[in-house]
């Protein structure tokens, strides 16, 4: 029989119950967005139809009681893209570009000259949500450096002629970012990354393997550029990184679970703490686990695919199977992704999602009181 574990509550992010960040969006969200689209609507009477929605999201995230609050990412279409393309030297790419009946939209990024980061809009967007956020703590979520690497190295670009330099650009990016986010006064922020779930994949690094590339070596490259990206932040901001094995519309494109990469990203890595995905085999089991030094570990048990409620004593179970690797005062709880990584969302309602939230948050109450 398992026993059960109880930990103390924590005052500070990440929260012992705690969100990846996107929401589903509202269908008034959705219609500004196609009227916009359709030369309806001006850019601002879009951006204030977002703050009313966003306002009214946030009343929900502190009616049920969660302590960080993000903007549901309601003013972006990608939970990724919306921030690469807004780095300057990059640009929007449409991959089904030439194809008549495109069975879903595909865009991506690539470079076009030397990438800096200045006045991202991003930036606006977090300050309008600390404004609405009154007494909970604003959570920003953009995409990892690993990640614009990733997704840039398969794209190609002309202008780097060698990796170092691009490296380098990269961090002066997140660098900058990172303090802009901070003097706008965040001191919670999330790197999102779908790059460690394809490192975990085994039909992926095979394929990685076929263009030349080492996953190993590309694991440690993306360790140092995570740790040389973050290495300047201020000492009272919290950087967390949320691994996923993708989110769009329910689906996902890796599985595997995280030994091939634990030792590398777990122990070296000097994020503040790991959202991980384990919401079912894909994620394989906690073992993996053995190699967190001081870090948080955020368990994603909770699906965000489809409506379904866990059993609250499984998930129970499931942090105690956890606790015998990661110390129980350094694991806390969420839902495994967002419920919208796209415009398009997750296939649950939106009842069905805040019943998830009141799970998370109702077990983590009573394991950690």
């Amino acid at each position: 029989m398992i026993r059960p574990v109880i930990g103390t509550q924590r005052n500070a992010p990440p929260f012992r119950y705690d969100i990846v960040g996107s929401f589903l969006r509202t269908d008034e969200i959705k219609a500004a967005r196609l009227q916009y689209d359709n030369g309806e609507i001006t850019g601002s009477q879009l951006h204030e139809i977002e703050n009313i929605e966003i306002a009214k999201l946030l009343d929900l995230q502190k009616e049920v009681g969660l302590l960080a609050v993000t903007d549901g990412e309601f003013r972006r279409s990608w939970w990724h893209l919306d921030f690469f393309v807004g780095i300057k030297g990059t640009e929007k790419i449409n991959l089904n570009q030439g194809r008549a009946e495109a069975a879903q939209r595909a865009e991506s990024f690539r470079i076009v000259d030397r990438i800096a980061f200045e006045d991202h809009p991003m930036i606006d967007q977090f300050i309008a949500l600390k404004q609405m956020a009154g007494d909970r703590i604003p959570k920003m979520t953009i995409p990892s450096p690993a990640l614009f690497h990733f997704v840039e190295d398969f794209n190609g670009n002309e202008v780097y002629p060698d990796q170092e330099t691009l490296f380098q650009d990269i961090i002066a990016v997140y660098r900058t970012a990172i303090q802009a986010f901070y003097d706008a006064g965040c001191r919670y922020l999330q790197l999102d990354d779908t790059t460690w779930g394809t490192l975990c994949s085994g039909r992926h690094r095979a394929h990685l393997r076929s263009r030349g590339t080492d996953p190993d070596q590309l694991a440690k490259d993306y360790v140092r550029l995570i740790n040389e990206s973050i290495a300047n932040r201020p000492d009272d901001m919290t950087i967390a990184l949320h691994v996923c094995r993708g989110n769009f519309r329910s689906t996902w494109f890796a599985a595997g679970g995280y030994e091939p990469v634990a030792e590398e990203l777990f122990s070296n890595s000097k994020v503040d703490a790991f959202f991980l995905e384990y919401d079912n085999e894909r994620a394989g089991d906690f073992e993996p686990l053995r190699f967190i030094k001081d870090q948080f570990v955020v368990l994603g048990l909770v699906t965000t695919k489809h409506g379904g409620l866990e059993s609250k004593e499984q998930l129970k179970a499931r942090i105690e199977e956890a606790a015998q690797y990661v110390d129980i005062e350094k694991l806390c709880l969420s839902t495994q992704c967002g419920f919208a990584s796209t415009e398009e969302g997750n296939i649950l309602t939106e009842e069905e999602q805040w019943d998830k939230i009141r799970l998370v948050i109702e077990t983590a109450q009573e394991v950690w009181v």
